[in-house]
């Protein structure tokens, strides 16, 4: 199947967070493809833009205001995709918010904002998504927004990365779980240029030149894998497609011209001991050989 081919008429998608930046550019792309679309946001004024733009491009859209992480509104956006379009056949959890600080500074309030919303979101939106899709018995697709700080870490965001790892866990247990449904989970690992982006020092200038309308360097594009929120949203469309009906449990990353799969945990190497270990014996164990095997924190090549 060809990417002119790739279309979702006839189906209706949950977008959350779809206000600004990566959630509008996914939003936007679904309905260019034909799926009719539940814009959910906190901002009723962004919300109501991006519909007005789908509509505007031929499309079906309507507005569903409110934050994620209660059942209350993963209830409203399921009803709403059922009331206004029928059905449900997508899901992409894409709100999230960002509180960063230190480990010693971070303070529970910013701990629980970012995992209310993240991870918290995403389950409530998850499952209230899951039972209607296997109510209507015809399958559906769930996709988990991830980040690299869940697949690396990153200074200064315990909550984030926490929430961000947690999701591709999520969508690992979900495929499992959906698989007799016909319900795929994947999780995306974007790599764009977005207000939260330019949080990051390396990115600032980069993210201001662009907001001002200049090119991406391509150095940032093939070595960053740093791109525009449009650079993401064709994998959303295929994901969500009937093309991909045999992908799930992946988490797959993308940012300007590079596509990423990332590996599952795996186990890189095993050693016993007879009767069992003890503290000496596991330090010389390590030092005769498994610390060769140690893994560093932070993406390679930092």
């Amino acid at each position: 199947m060809s990417a002119a081919e790739i279309r979702l008429d006839g189906k209706v998608a949950i977008v959350t967070g779809a206000g600004r930046s990566l959630g509008r550019a996914y939003a936007l792309a679904l309905g260019a493809a034909g799926a009719a679309v539940v814009v959910n946001d906190v901002d009723p004024e962004t919300a109501g833009q991006t519909v007005a733009d789908i509509v505007a491009a031929g499309g079906r859209a309507v507005t569903a205001v409110g934050p994620v992480g209660t059942s209350e509104t993963a209830d409203a956006l399921v009803e709403a995709a059922r009331s206004h379009f029928g059905r449900l056949d997508i899901l992409v959890a894409n709100a999230g918010v960002l509180r960063d600080r230190v480990l010693w500074k971070m303070g529970d309030d910013d701990f629980d904002a970012v995992i209310e919303t993240h991870l918290r979101g995403s389950f409530t939106c998850g499952r209230a998504a899951a039972i209607a899709m296997r109510e209507q018995a015809e399958g559906g697709r769930i996709i988990l927004i991830g980040s690299p700080a869940g697949q690396f870490g990153s200074f200064g965001q315990t909550n984030y990365a926490a929430a961000k790892a947690g999701l591709v866990a999520m969508a690992r247990t979900w495929s499992l779980e959906l698989a007799r449904a016909g319900i795929t989970a994947n999780a995306v690992i974007p790599t764009a240029l977005s207000p939260m982006t330019a949080t990051i020092p390396a990115y600032t200038q980069v993210y201001e030149d662009y907001v001002a309308g200049k090119e991406i360097p391509v150095e940032f594009r093939r070595d960053h894998a740093l791109g525009t929120p449009d650079d993401v949203a064709p994998l959303i469309v295929w994901l969500a497609s009937d093309a991909a009906a045999d992908v799930t449990g992946q988490a797959l990353g993308i940012g300007g011209d590079r596509i990423t799969v990332y590996s599952h945990p795996d186990v890189l190497t095993t050693a016993d001991e007879d009767g069992g270990w003890s503290a000496a014996t596991i330090d010389a164990a390590w030092h005769d050989g498994l610390n060769a095997h140690a893994q560093r924190s932070g993406p390679r090549g930092n």
